[in-house]
């Protein structure tokens, strides 16, 4: 994202996990992120085990960070986007990232079937891009001014070595 001379950009930029097994519907949703100018780092991952496997932090994951948003299709091979978003929402330390469900399913009983689940917006493929860049805009609500602010477990983990100051903050929250 670039700085204007308005505002400017403390933190970091959002973490976004795209499920998506399309590499045509990645590209695409990686373009209007990118041209909607919001700040973030995105990891794609192909199948439901593997965005597991991300959320968890297990197995070739074990280091990834934790994601602030994530963009589930639901029609994936092995485990599929319902049962990944079941067990992100049944997860106590997962169950607040917001899911934006991408599917090309326009069966009433998927959407059904997810709506219980408190999805933060269920969009259908083709996806609008407007459409898609206001919701993404307006899921920053969860973020101020578009700055991540550090996890609870983030904040309360000991600062890494050589960290700014003993308290490992920059001295912005006391």
């Amino acid at each position: 994202m670039t700085n204007t001379s308005d505002s400017q950009m403390v933190g970091r930029p959002m973490e976004v996990l795209m499920v998506e097994d399309s590499l045509t519907a990645a590209k695409l949703t990686m373009g209007a992120l990118t041209k909607g100018q919001i700040a973030h780092h995105m990891t794609w991952v192909k199948t439901g085990e593997d965005a597991l496997e991300f959320v968890r932090r297990t197995g070739k994951f074990a280091r990834a960070p934790r994601p602030d948003l994530i963009l589930l299709d639901l029609g994936l091979p092995g485990i599929g986007g319902k049962d990944v978003l079941a067990a992100i929402k049944d997860d106590a330390h997962l169950s607040g990232i917001p899911i934006v469900v991408l599917t090309a399913s326009i069966d009433p009983a998927d959407r059904a079937d997810v709506e219980h689940f408190d999805v933060a917006a269920y969009l259908t493929k083709p996806v609008d891009l407007e459409k898609f860049l206001w919701l993404v805009k307006e899921l920053k609500q969860y973020w101020l001014a578009e700055v991540i602010l550090p996890h609870v477990a983030e904040a309360e983990a000991p600062p890494p070595e050589g960290a700014l100051s003993s308290t490992g903050s920059l001295g912005l929250f006391k």
